[in-house]
């Protein structure tokens, strides 16, 4: 049985099991039980994600903090950690020619120790 299936098993009126018990009895936390579910605000995250799409192929260096900079400047007052998230459900890749570059240096730094 799936946590969600067990979720609807609960009864919070019940007259003699408390919620306590039956949280108990069916296995799950209470906490999940009392956690009220979040709205979820999909049109302003697509417009966000829109933005965010044309800001990435002007700029395809930008990463979160410049892109949350960026989106503030048009008016837009957005979280770096929102930004992020988004990036991440878009699977926007990032250039990381830093890391390249690291990758391609000659290891010279331990070459005397053999």
């Amino acid at each position: 049985m799936s946590t969600p299936d067990r979720r609807a098993g609960l009864d919070r009126a019940h007259p003699d099991l408390s919620i306590r018990r039956q949280c108990t009895l069916l296995s799950i936390s209470r906490s999940g039980v009392y956690r009220c579910a979040r709205p979820g605000n999909d049109d302003d995250d697509l417009g966000l994600m829109r933005r965010i799409d044309e800001l990435f192929l002007a700029y395809p260096f930008l990463g979160s903090r410049r892109m949350a900079a960026m989106l503030s400047v048009d008016g837009e007052r957005v979280n770096r950690k929102r930004v992020q998230r988004l990036m991440r459900k878009m699977a926007s890749p990032r250039s990381d020619q830093s890391r390249e570059r690291r990758s391609l240096r000659p290891a010279t730094r331990y070459s005397r120790i053999s």
